[in-house]
């Protein structure tokens, strides 16, 4: 007999399989439409299989945070494209990128001279595709797009590196309202056709234009200069991307199941999952449209008010039929830090539990040798 999610034991981390797959498709489907490759963020579920999924729906490639993410996945899944999302300096580094240039498609990521330098002469003969960073205003990695130029040109003395593309993220969609999503995705088109454009002047062939985040996905691929688009939240959402618009409640496919064990004054419950499942994320930068540290659902009268390491606190501000022993389930603020607690989710459908999904692409996975 199938076993079922209300048998497991508390705290657990479920998928919607139903969900999930929805969400594969959706971004996928929507990609194919404007002629847009998708090379899905890691970083968000961390997992083979998911990846897999992705791929077998027709993600052309993935983007990495980690060079642990990258090793693993290709290894693992065989991924044959993949982008770093991030400069990479330091000796032991660059070996390991040099190694995963041997075995697949890489493409390195600037903001700066000094690690291209680096790489170059690591290389020595051999060749590596790289991607220019822009800075579209989250003003974290990146060069201002009447920039770019100059650093290419820059990079040109070194022949072993081999300029393909510019790349950004706007992350900082997720510092305002849904209602400035537009203008937001509007400044993210503009800064990379700009930058684009003054590349193309500079005598560079720009092979792709880059960019990716799950809020402004749909309208960013519209625009004919973007033919890459680097989402990664999409797979799972979450409460952020339910306050920004971007989802429903339903979409959301990670959950944390969690039992009530506690009731101690009226309006309080205390549940046995805390912050090493739910984590302490209000907004990855600064949105404040969350309310507690996630959603309970289908409990419209509950809030996460509180999280220790191992219980939560929940204020009731309704009439609630909750009782002491009932499981509940709670979507978090940001699946992809809450997917990082664990080492693998439980897949099910319609309650039903399919599979286990091994979250096996996690950063330090790859244990030095000593």
């Amino acid at each position: 007999m199938q076993k079922k999610i209300s048998e497991l034991t508390t705290p657990s981390f479920l998928v919607d399989l139903d969900a999930l797959e929805k969400n594969i498709d959706t971004y996928q489907n929507l990609a194919n439409e404007n002629n847009v490759d998708l090379y899905p963020m890691l970083k968000t579920h961390k997992s083979t299989l998911i990846t897999k999924m992705q791929i077998d729906r027709g993600a052309k490639g993935v983007l990495v945070g980690t060079l642990d993410e990258a090793e693993n996945v290709v290894a693992k899944s065989g991924v044959t494209k993949v982008m770093l999302a991030y400069p990479v300096i330091g000796e032991s580094n660059l070996e390991r990128v040099i190694a995963l240039n041997n075995i697949c498609d890489l493409y390195v990521a600037f903001d700066n001279e000094i690690p291209a330098m680096a790489l170059s002469e690591k290389l020595k003969d051999r060749t590596i595709k790289y991607q220019i960073i822009i800075n579209s205003g989250l003003n974290r990695f990146g060069v201002l797009p009447e920039k770019a130029a100059e650093l290419y040109n820059n990079l040109k003395k070194y022949s072993n590196l081999e300029f393909k593309g510019i790349s950004t993220h706007t992350g900082q969609v997720y510092g305002f309202s849904k209602n400035e999503i537009e203008d937001i995705t509007n400044q993210e088109i503009s800064t990379m056709s700009t930058a684009k454009t003054l590349l193309i002047e500079a005598g560079a062939t720009v092979e792709f234009v880059a960019t990716g985040t799950t809020p402004t996905f749909e309208k960013a691929i519209k625009s004919s200069d973007i033919n890459i688009s680097r989402p990664g939240n999409y797979v799972f959402f979450d409460a952020i991307q339910v306050a920004l618009g971007a989802a429903k409640e339903s979409d959301c496919s990670l959950t944390v199941l969690a039992t009530v064990i506690s009731h101690p004054t009226e309006d309080l419950f205390i549940l046995d999952c805390g912050s090493k499942c739910l984590g302490l994320d209000q907004g990855a930068h600064g949105n404040s449209l969350t309310k507690g540290f996630g959603i309970v659902k289908n409990h419209p009268e509950l809030t996460v008010i509180g999280l220790s390491e191992e219980v939560a606190k929940v204020k009731k501000e309704g009439p609630s039929a909750l009782k002491i022993g009932d499981k509940v389930e709670i979507i978090p603020n940001h699946s992809c830090s809450a997917a990082n607690m664990t080492s693998y989710l439980i897949g099910h459908r319609n309650g039903n539990i399919e599979k286990i999904i091994d979250v096996d692409i996690r950063g330090n996975s790859k244990k030095i040798d000593i």
